[in-house]
């Protein structure tokens, strides 16, 4: 039940790569090793530059994303259980891992007030589970279960690598059509002079519209990621029952919970319920799907 803090930890390491990966493009474009000259063949480079731009960063955040998420929350993982609690979540993860036909999953223990959990990792087979200390306390065990379940559905639905794959052709996207026009509003403002290099309008049009594009992109990112979570919910439901995975779902519109780092805020399971960016669809509209079930 990714709570807040799958997609938007993917997100977020996404947004730091790819920052970093601009800066180190706006380096070579400075220093002239990339074209920019007419409307012909010198724009293929770009475009292949753009997609190994985009979905390297793309990747390189999907393959960071456990570590990083481990770090964020100072998750704790559980090698050898040391209580009744650790060992019943390692038992159930295990039993429904099997059941998913998934590799069993890390499972870690995050201290937290608010009941939330993730999912996250760049295999199937070599994921992560996490929970926090207020889920455990704030919830039944069923509805515990039917958290866990809904995290592990997205682990075999593979939707972290599948939103890696869209992430990528957002972010190719992103890099060639904001230069793309970059270069032809700078060359529209040069009148013809002739002069060696972009001038500064360039970057400042490749800021905004990077600015512009990639609110586009993650307008499209949180769309995918609200439309995943519903499949997750009903992959929840196969494994525990609708029941079960509603009843976790109205305890969660009981209580309060606090945000979630936004390191992870869309890798989790609640989100925000109203605009365009949120990695979550509204509480009710899920449980109104469970209940068509």
């Amino acid at each position: 039940m990714a709570l807040v803090r799958r997609v938007g930890f993917f997100l977020l390491t996404n947004l730091a790569v790819m920052l970093v990966l601009g800066g180190i493009y706006a380096i070579l474009d400075r220093f002239g090793l990339i074209p920019k000259e007419g409307l012909g063949s010198d724009w293929v480079p770009l475009l292949l530059f753009s997609l190994v731009w985009g979905m390297g960063g793309a990747f390189l955040s999907l393959a960071l994303s456990k570590t990083l998420a481990k770090m964020a929350v100072r998750a704790q993982v559980i090698r050898q259980p040391r209580n009744e609690v650790e060992h019943w979540l390692l038992t159930t993860v295990a039993r429904q891992a099997q059941a998913a036909g998934i590799g069993m999953p890390e499972v870690a223990i995050y201290d937290a007030p608010d009941m939330n959990a993730f999912a996250t990792g760049a295999r199937r087979d070599a994921a992560l589970v996490a929970v926090s200390t207020g889920l455990l306390r704030g919830m039944r065990r069923e509805e515990v279960e039917a958290v866990l379940a809904h995290e592990v559905s997205h682990v075999a639905n593979g939707d972290m690598v599948t939103m890696a794959l869209l992430q990528g052709v957002l972010n190719a996207f992103v890099i060639f059509f904001s230069r793309a026009l970059a270069r032809i509003a700078d060359t529209a403002l040069s009148r013809g002079e002739e002069r060696r290099g972009p001038s500064g309008f360039y970057y400042l049009f490749v800021f905004l519209f990077d600015l512009i594009f990639g609110v586009l992109a993650t307008v499209i990112a949180m769309w995918f990621s609200r439309m995943r979570e519903y499949r997750a919910d009903a992959g929840a439901a196969r494994l525990v029952g609708a029941g079960s995975m509603i009843s976790a779902l109205e305890s969660l519109k009981r209580s309060h919970p606090a945000e979630l780092p936004p390191q992870v805020k869309a890798f989790g399971i609640l989100g925000d319920v109203r605009s365009l960016f949120s990695s979550h669809p509204p509480l009710e509209a899920r449980i109104a799907a469970l209940r068509q079930m």
